[in-house]
């Protein structure tokens, strides 16, 4: 009996072991585990996370790989990209999704530990760089970046919104380290810090800002569009993992490519979904991943995004988070080429969406568009028992806001939506005659 289970360890030994992620499964060699780590709630990644697991697109690609593996996957969710970076260079994760930011110090900690990583494809994008807003509470008198000097502010460190908060503030004139109270928290214990009053703003990631405003529980105070710098999320792998299953990575990066079509295709439907997995308003997600949302959503690596990308390398090591960083070393679109085909280059050459005022009825599965603000004010004002939600551009940056939490200007007949009180304001000094009103009266001028 001894010798016969010595028999069976020794065989045991002697099978291979195939597996990603560092989730091995002894056996026959037949099963790989391959490990993705995602943010649920930070929405400009779903194709990448959220909605490609709702989906099911990524294990539908490896089952039709005919390789006669079999396939595990499984989905790790965080709320920021600093614990996906920790995994991967682990060897824990294989595939992560985090922002620009939290891109590079991958990039670098990868680097460093000798786990080197890769960018390999953009979820969602905004070039103007209007991911990232810093909002105040609902009734706080700062109303532009000047007001937050000694102020305390909320934010997470490494993330492309404190990236935001740093280039913002030196735009301004505040030093970023010792004009302000920094306070590092997630997103979650941010929002809470400003509703308690620790904390005189937030500086945050989508989809946090809108949430809050459209909660009623914050304003915003400075749109990251006003940087004009493009900001994206994207997807990064590990070297290893990538040399040893390519067809694992392609087959990832093409299904990335099929939610990619359903949320452009479906944005209401793919907006519906991906609420009912994270919790999240619908009407919030839209805003971010709508039609005419604040990100686009398109895999390719576009040579401005990865100019951007150089870009933040300077802002990281000021703040001492990272060294010099090799962005052309990091970035990789070789699989992502084989997976789209003659595609890659129609989706390279492609644009985002021009802006549009958009209202969402309630009980409809589609959205009505706007030539201006002023006619969705007057179908607003004359539909008021059946507007779900109303989404207005910023009359300067297009970024996307809710009609009823926009800052509003009348210059004549024009009425003009802003996302924050300092852009307002700055478009009212400039042009004579120009006012704030509210948003009542904004419908009521429409009507």
């Amino acid at each position: 009996m001894k010798r016969t289970a010595v028999a069976v360890s020794a065989v045991v030994l002697l099978l291979p072991l195939t597996a990603c992620g560092g989730d091995a499964e002894a056996g026959d060699g037949s099963t790989v585990t391959v490990t993705v780590g995602y943010q649920s709630k930070t929405i400009n990644t779903v194709t990448a996370g959220t909605l490609l697991r709702s989906l099911g697109y990524f294990e539908k690609q490896l089952n039709s790989l005919g390789d006669g593996v079999t396939y595990k996957v499984v989905w790790q969710d965080y709320a920021t990209g600093a614990p996906i970076t920790a995994q991967m260079t682990a060897g824990k994760i294989d595939i992560g999704s985090m922002g620009d930011f939290p891109l590079l110090i991958n990039a670098a900690r990868g680097k460093q530990l000798g786990r080197p990583t890769h960018l390999v494809s953009v979820t969602g994008y905004n070039l103007r760089g209007g991911l990232n807003t810093i909002v105040t509470a609902p009734d706080s008198q700062l109303t532009s970046l000047k007001d937050l000097k000694g102020r305390k502010v909320s934010t997470s460190v490494g993330s492309a919104a404190d990236g935001t908060l740093v280039r913002a503030l030196q735009r301004a004139g505040i030093d970023p380290d010792k004009g302000i109270e920094k306070l590092n928290q997630q997103p979650a214990v941010g929002a809470s810090a400003l509703a308690a009053g620790s904390a005189d703003a937030l500086s945050q990631f989508v989809a946090w800002p809108g949430l809050l405003a459209h909660q009623g529980k914050a304003k915003a105070l400075y749109d990251g569009a006003q940087l004009n710098l493009p900001t994206f999320h994207g997807v990064t792998v590990r070297e290893d993992f990538a040399k040893e299953r390519p067809t694992v990575l392609e087959a990832f990066l093409k299904a990335q490519a099929q939610a990619t079509d359903y949320l452009n295709d479906r944005p209401v439907t793919a907006a519906e979904k991906v609420a009912g997995v994270t919790g999240l308003p619908a009407e919030v997600v839209y805003l971010y991943n709508g039609a005419h949302g604040i990100s686009t959503f398109d895999p390719a690596l576009k040579p401005r995004l990865v100019s951007a990308l150089k870009q933040d390398v300077s802002v990281l090591k000021s703040a001492k988070l990272t060294g010099d960083v090799d962005v052309d070393s990091f970035v990789d679109d070789q699989y992502l080429k084989r997976a789209l085909g003659r595609t890659y280059a129609e989706r390279l050459a492609a644009r985002p969406p021009a802006a549009a005022s958009e209202v969402w009825p309630k009980g409809s599965a589609q959205t009505r568009t706007f030539k201006s603000p002023a006619e969705l004010l007057r179908h607003v004002s004359a539909h008021r028992d059946t507007v779900r939600a109303a989404y207005v551009p910023d009359a300067t940056t297009g970024t996307l806001w809710f009609a009823d939490k926009a800052v509003w200007v009348a210059d004549g007949e024009t009425l003009l939506p802003f996302v924050a009180s300092a852009t307002a304001q700055a478009y009212v000094d400039g042009h004579r005659g120009a006012s704030v009103v509210t948003y009542a009266e904004a419908l009521e001028r429409a009507s």
